[in-house]
């Protein structure tokens, strides 16, 4: 089966785009990677995501206008995957762009994510899964961290002490994978979600290339106690976070709250040094022995020297890559097993991490027309009811 996954993130930056093979060996899943590919959104689309976005206020129109345009965008980046595999797939997975996460005391009430489904199918001709968080929350799940699924099959079925997978994405999650122990999974903080907002403020670019700005800079103490004290740190998992609380306005309401002026560049580590400081801080407390990484972040220089500095003598840090899986794309790989999972009506979510009552198949399917492989029907040209 030759299944498209999209992803985009919090940073809402662009699409990626993957294409994946997988063929049952007994016990095995076996995903052949067919190919990857980056597409950046344009600055006004941007825009147009982040006036939506938690604090700004909205209308049903915006929304309506965003999906629409978010769908095109997904069609497109949907038909390069296909090109991917070759120009034949079954299915596409589009979770969409989230642009809300309802958590209300620690319990998601909703979570919602736009991108016009019907227009993929449209233009791709197969049926397309969407909406992937809403029956884990219906579940009584936080709806995310979903990757950990995968992540659970891919460093599962091994002995020895605790790995764990982590994504540097706008959000930095992790996942932990243990002998004989339930799969833990959550959001740790923020990754890029806070740099890039800092980024843009300061610095007027949509990201510090590679933590050039951050390793010019020097920790600023006082700023970066402030941003510890956030109790969403020492909140016990289950959990989940995004945009709606790691924000421009998070950000400006700290510095403000210091009182002091600080430089742009000393911001930029201070951010930095947070998010080396609370993912390590999660890798120590699960005690793990490897962190394997993806996403963004990995190509941040400053963030993933510090992050090897506070590992150094207790876990190894290495990316996907060497596991076969490219640290870029990981997170579109992970939503294609998902789509496979969800074809054969088997459970996505992993309850151990939501916090869900039960595990749930995960997402809604959107037909591209009749199956081209079933009998034809002719239509009907009446319609009779019987008592």
């Amino acid at each position: 089966m030759r299944i498209v996954g999209l992803m985009s993130g919090t940073s809402y930056d662009g699409v990626d785009v993957v294409a994946a093979e997988f063929a049952v060996d007994g016990d095995d899943l076996r995903l052949r990677p067919l190919g990857h590919v980056g597409l950046d959104h344009d600055e006004g689309l941007r825009a147009q995501i982040q006036a939506v976005l938690p604090p700004h206020p909205t209308t049903i129109e915006a929304v309506c206008r965003l999906d629409n345009r978010l769908g095109e965008v997904f069609a497109d980046a949907a038909a390069r995957g296909v090109e991917l595999a070759g120009g034949r797939v079954d299915a596409v997975v589009s979770p969409g762009q989230t642009v809300f996460h309802w958590v209300d005391g620690g319990t998601v009430r909703g979570t919602l994510q736009l991108g016009a489904p019907a227009r993929v199918a449209a233009r791709v001709g197969v049926p397309v899964l969407s909406d992937l968080r809403a029956a884990d929350v219906a579940a009584g799940g936080q709806g995310a961290p979903l990757v950990p699924a995968f992540d659970a099959l891919l460093l599962g079925g091994r002995s020895g002490p605790p790995r764990a997978a982590l994504n540097l994405g706008g959000i930095a999650n992790l996942t932990v994978v243990a002998p004989g122990a339930p799969t833990l999974g959550y959001d740790v903080g923020p990754a890029n979600a806070l740099l890039d907002a800092a980024a843009r403020r300061f610095l007027g670019r949509p990201c510090d290339l590679d933590g050039a700005r951050a390793a010019a800079g020097r920790v600023h103490p006082g700023l970066l106690e402030l941003l510890l004290a956030e109790p969403y740190y020492a909140a016990p998992p289950p959990k989940s976070t995004g945009k709606e609380l790691f924000h421009a306005g998070y950000l400006d309401d700290r510095l403000a709250a210091l009182g002091e002026p600080v430089a742009a560049d000393d911001v930029l580590a201070t951010l930095t040094e947070l998010t080396a400081r609370t993912v390590a801080a999660a890798c120590d407390r699960h005690q793990v022995a490897e962190v394997v990484a993806a996403g963004g972040g990995v190509r941040n220089r400053t963030l993933w020297g510090r992050l090897a500095a506070l590992g150094a003598g207790r876990w190894r840090l290495r990316t996907s890559d060497e596991l076969g899986v490219p640290a870029q794309a990981k997170e579109a790989y992970a939503f294609a097993l998902l789509g496979w999972l969800s074809w054969h009506g088997l459970p996505g979510a992993v309850p151990s991490v939501t916090g869900a009552r039960e595990a749930a198949v995960l997402g809604s399917w959107t037909p591209a027309g009749p199956d081209r492989h079933a009998p034809p029907v002719a239509p009907p040209r009446r319609l009779v009811i019987v008592s």
